[in-house]
């Protein structure tokens, strides 16, 4: 229930989901909500006040720890991709978070209420993987509009005096109708590694990308600004970010879909990858210091209408 005895709003509500994993549904007034599991601080629905969802979720999505769950928001710390003794994608996807009792001030230019924080410090397993004490800090929030907010806050509280460096990404898949009749807006002309073929560099041809095979690509120096439009639905996200200047898009395509055992054979028609994300140039923070990430995202009517990135130009173009 969204609404106590005496009818007022639950903007925050912790409850169970999947295998009694505890989880928190966020709600606005207007119907949006976002549900966030503890385990990997994870965000696995997002819906608008249409009671659609906006995120994709595996049809053989893995709610079993230690396995990360596929879909939604997985979040890539202290690195994206594999390298060295690290698992896949960081550890931060799969550790049991826990709900921020006490943040630092956090400066916000709204009064939202349907907010939560998390936290997530280092084990001692982790410390035999990853040799550094860190706080790490996660702020998701549901704006009155419907927008999705995340705000990594990570800190070094290493005590000898050493530095760390890590990578990141807001691995966030968005669910679309059908991929064949989506494109993406505002990585043309940009520099990008393709990581099929090596990670060897190129530079986008064409207006916008569309998609017809597998593309697995980390564009870099993005805009704070990418939009990717559902021409079937007449939907458009805005994916709006700070602190993160490169752009990962992905989809596995059918082979490769086929190969992966919590993946559906035919999910990949109805998703796309699009993760703000910080891979090509490592950040490095000295003892005390704090490095901060955030992305926005939103979901407006739209026609297609090409170079449109301002959702209220397509909301009035609709």
């Amino acid at each position: 229930m969204s609404n106590t005895s005496s009818g007022e709003m639950v903007f925050v509500e912790h409850t169970k989901g999947v295998h009694g994993l505890p989880k928190i549904i966020l709600r606005e007034v207007r119907g949006f909500s976002a549900e966030v599991y503890l385990y990997g601080a994870h965000v696995t629905s997002w819906k608008n006040e249409h009671r659609e969802e906006l995120l994709f979720l595996s049809s053989k999505a893995i709610f079993n720890p230690p396995k990360a769950i596929c879909g939604g928001i997985p979040i890539c710390f202290p690195q994206f991709g594999i390298q060295g003794a690290l698992e896949h994608h960081g550890f931060a996807r799969n550790r049991h978070w826990v709900v921020d009792l006490d943040p630092p001030p956090f400066p916000t230019s709204s009064p939202n209420k349907a907010f939560v924080d998390l936290i997530l410090k280092p084990s001692e397993e982790d410390a035999k993987i990853w040799p550094h004490r860190y706080e790490f800090r996660l702020r998701v929030t549901l704006g009155p509009g419907g927008d999705l907010m995340l705000t990594s806050r990570i800190r070094n509280t290493n005590t000898d005096g050493k530095s760390f460096m890590f990578t990141f990404a807001y691995h966030t898949y968005f669910a679309v109708t059908d991929i064949s009749e989506v494109r993406v807006e505002g990585v043309e002309t940009l520099d990008y590694l393709d990581n099929l073929k090596n990670r060897e560099r190129f530079t986008e041809q064409g207006d916008a990308i569309t998609f017809e095979s597998e593309v697995d690509k980390l564009y870099l120096s993005t805009p704070t600004k990418i939009a990717i439009i559902d021409h079937e639905r007449k939907r458009t996200f805005v994916l709006r970010k700070d602190g993160l200047p490169d752009a990962v898009v992905w989809n596995p395509w059918d082979k490769k879909a086929k190969a992966i055992p919590d993946f559906g054979d035919d999910d990949y028609k109805h998703m796309l990858c699009v993760e703000a994300a910080c891979v090509e140039k490592p950040i490095i923070l000295k003892p005390g210091e704090e490095w901060r990430g955030r992305q926005e995202l939103s979901a407006v009517p739209s026609s297609y209408c090409s170079g449109q990135l301002d959702p209220r130009k397509a909301l009035q173009s609709s």
